[in-house]
């Protein structure tokens, strides 16, 4: 008989909750930053390392296909060209898990965007060779490779002055928290959204002005929350049948079968809401320059 181990790995979700209970009480209740931390590393731990925590399920070949937002037929076109791995055997049934559920909404995804089946086969390859997928293809909402999207970006301050290039728009962006002056040592700057202000450098290339780009975030800022807020409760709802406030946590496996289940939500959540998003903004687009012509060819 196998004795429990008493050191867990401080990588995986015993050890991330055995390092927090070794916190003295009173520091969990009085600062909520240690609380913090520990979730963020709980969340990283099952993204690095998807399955490692729970048994892996498995599916037949309608669920997979259901499950992956495909048909059958789709998932035997896509075996027959390697693009999956063989499933388990068990007599005539064929049994997939989740790594091929995962592959398999990868694979839609791609083609979703347009490239044919012999691409995505070589760009699987070159994946499976060692290469990063995500700076192939760019597609970071077709895998949960971290929880955390955006990394923060620590510089001197004057390099953050040049990136945003407008002491007023600096000022507002600090307002907003995207931009952070280190408060021990003023020289040092934190852009806490790196990728915003990549998208603010490049629209405003075109003549939009800074000023202007914090007026949308700050517009849209409420409406996004808004419906992150709808999206997350339906995942809040399944977690709080299971885990009751004030009662004790379940055991870590459940703990970590739990968080697995809120990465795969957010992965599908970001895409969906993705590509509602680009439908919506496409199809507005189009009706405008639709518009604008129209009324130039008539007059």
């Amino acid at each position: 008989m196998s004795t429990p181990d008493r050191h867990p790995k401080a990588d995986s979700i015993a050890g991330v909750l055995a390092n927090l209970r070794r916190v003295p009480r009173r520091v969990r209740r009085e600062s909520r930053e240690v609380i913090e931390a520990a979730v963020t590393q709980l969340f990283e731990v099952v993204v690095r390392h998807p399955g490692g925590h729970t048994a892996s399920r498995e599916y037949r070949i309608d669920d997979l296909a259901r499950l992956a937002g495909t048909t059958t037929r789709n998932v035997r076109v896509y075996r027959d060209r390697d693009l999956l791995p063989p499933p388990r055997r068990v007599g005539r049934i064929a049994l997939f898990n989740d790594t091929h559920l995962t592959r398999l909404r990868l694979i839609t995804s791609m083609l979703d965007r347009g490239y044919t089946i012999a691409h995505v086969k070589e760009m699987i390859g070159a994946w499976e060779q060692g290469k990063d997928l995500g700076d192939i293809l760019g597609l970071e909402s077709a895998i949960a490779g971290s929880w955390t999207t955006e990394r923060p970006q620590t510089m001197p301050s004057s390099a953050a002055e040049r990136l945003i290039g407008d002491p007023q728009a600096l000022r507002r962006l600090m307002g907003l928290g995207i931009v952070r002056i280190d408060e021990a040592d003023s020289s040092r700057a934190t852009i806490t959204r790196p990728k915003l202000i990549e998208a603010f450098n490049e629209i405003r290339g075109y003549g939009i002005s800074v000023d202007r780009l914090i007026d949308l975030y700050e517009e849209t800022l409420p409406h996004i929350d808004a419906i992150s807020q709808m999206l997350v409760r339906a995942g809040a709802e399944h977690v709080l049948k299971r885990v009751q406030p004030g009662a004790p946590l379940p055991a870590d496996a459940e703990i970590a079968e739990l968080i697995g289940m809120l990465v795969r939500f957010r992965t599908q959540a970001v895409a969906s809401v993705t590509a509602t998003l680009a439908a919506s903004i496409e199809s507005t687009i189009e009706s405008m320059v639709s518009g604008l012509l129209a009324e130039s060819l008539l007059h």
